[in-house]
């Protein structure tokens, strides 16, 4: 009985030595996504993927993790307190927060650095083709998710309904998910939602499907000033038939998303995830449509936040930067 109790305990003791001596041939990198129902969700899974099995660093594998998290604000605040290595966040988002602007205000985030942009995401005013919404000053009275407080619509439903003399007391306001709202739509329980993500967005592709679908134009002279006081929203179209049943494009304004880190990540570390990022755009491309629009050629387009220097030296080596 003893040298069977000697013998469990001697194999379990190797276990835990073996398992103690992987975890320290690994270094560890999280990426904070989105909700399952956006595009930040499956590019972020892939991209983990891609640097677990293609990055090592001071002679470690990387394992990196992505992880569903609520939106740009709160993943911002995530890098600032150094809660995750890597996070991706909207351009203006990022911009507030290394700023202390908005959202932000009088608590600028100092050690937010960017790896590099993403890819254009679309802002899209969704609802039922029957609720008769056809401008965001029809939104007065009505139901509106502008997702959670912690996110980038949050904020750009303020601006909006203020650049079209309204504000937030002129709507009934709800803090769904991109899936939760959209899903409340489909029930009549909702009457829109505002979501800014790469198209086509998953949530809505389902949404178009079994319901008709309207896409509400952001466009006039009240946009115009949206952009005055906003500059990182670009006009652009909705291609027609991006979602079914939307046969024409729909005018709309979209705002780059950025991977960021901070300070704290190393810098082999930051340019090992970099590279594994930019050279295997094709790849991402296969798991979302906005894969395909990551490029390096765009990679600098990250507003006011500095690059982490070890994004800059990859940039550097491909061209990119000086």
């Amino acid at each position: 009985m003893k040298l069977t109790w000697k013998l469990g305990a001697a194999v379990v003791a190797v276990a835990v030595l073996s398992t103690a001596a992987i975890a320290q041939q690994r270094a560890f990198f999280g990426i904070a996504t989105g909700g399952t129902g956006g595009t930040y969700y499956p590019l972020g899974g892939m991209l983990a993927q891609l640097i677990s099995n293609k990055a090592t660093v001071d002679g470690k594998k990387v394992s990196a993790t992505a992880e569903a998290a609520g939106a740009s604000v709160g993943n911002a605040k995530l890098l600032g307190n150094k809660e995750i290595e890597s996070a991706f966040v909207a351009a203006d988002i990022l911009d507030a927060a290394y700023t202390g602007s908005s959202q932000f205000a009088g608590a600028p985030l100092k050690n937010l650095r960017a790896l590099g942009a993403l890819y254009p995401e679309t802002v899209q005013l969704i609802t039922r083709a029957d609720f008769n919404i056809n401008s965001v000053r029809d939104l007065k009275g009505k139901s509106i998710s502008s997702g959670a407080p912690g996110s980038g619509q949050y904020q750009l439903l303020t601006d909006l309904l203020k650049v079209h003399g309204m504000s937030r007391a002129d709507i009934k306001e709800d803090l769904s998910s991109f899936t939760q709202a959209v899903d409340k739509i489909k029930d009549g329980n909702l009457h829109a939602t505002l979501i800014t993500a790469g198209v086509p967005t998953s949530s809505v592709t389902d949404f178009a499907q079994s319901h008709s679908l309207k896409v509400v134009p952001l466009s006039g002279p009240e946009i115009a000033e949206l952009q005055r006081q906003q500059p990182y929203y670009a006009k652009v179209p909705l291609p027609a038939n991006t979602y079914k049943g939307q046969t024409a494009a729909v005018d709309t304004l979209a705002v780059m998303a950025v991977w960021a880190t901070h300070e704290a990540v190393s810098e082999p570390m930051a340019y090992e995830v970099t590279k594994a990022l930019y050279e295997n755009t094709a790849i991402l491309g296969q798991v979302h449509a906005q894969g395909k629009n990551i490029s390096l050629a765009n990679a600098m387009a990250v507003g006011t936040t500095p690059m982490h220097p070890g994004a800059l030296r990859y940039l550097k080596e491909k061209g990119i930067a000086k």
